[in-house]
């Protein structure tokens, strides 16, 4: 179920679910799509890696322990996850980007970053 039913993706078209197998997104329905109450900013989709899973517990957000008191599974490589735009322009930088599903990707990622960079991450 969509949270925005006109939320459009990175390449302009209608926002494609990015997992419901773990769910994801800010509104935990399976869509990286956002609002005002999103300050992290949950809008890129991106396919787990085991490098980016060690980069990001190392700098403080463990998404590979499950905690089943929020009702999260923890994340194995090959998940997909709606990442906050800026964790995954950190991890960019740092060289541990993981790939970027373009079609579930919101388009306010390209506040953070370009789509000819999103595009090089490209997952599909």
């Amino acid at each position: 179920m969509r949270f925005d039913e006109t939320a459009r993706n990175v390449l302009g078209e209608e926002l494609e679910p990015c997992s419901r197998n773990p769910v994801t997104g800010f509104f935990r329905n399976g869509c990286c799509e956002t609002g005002p109450d999103d300050l992290g900013l949950h809008t890129v989709c991106v396919v787990m890696t085991a490098d980016f899973l060690a980069y990001s517990k190392s700098v403080g957000n463990d998404l590979s322990t499950p905690q089943p008191q929020y009702h999260f599974p923890g994340l194995v490589p090959g998940d997909r996850w709606c990442l906050c735009a800026p964790r995954w322009k950190e991890a960019l930088d740092a060289g541990k980007a993981p790939p970027v599903v373009l079609s579930s990707t919101h388009e306010e990622t390209l506040a953070i970053v370009t789509l000819g960079v999103l595009k090089d991450y490209a997952a599909e």
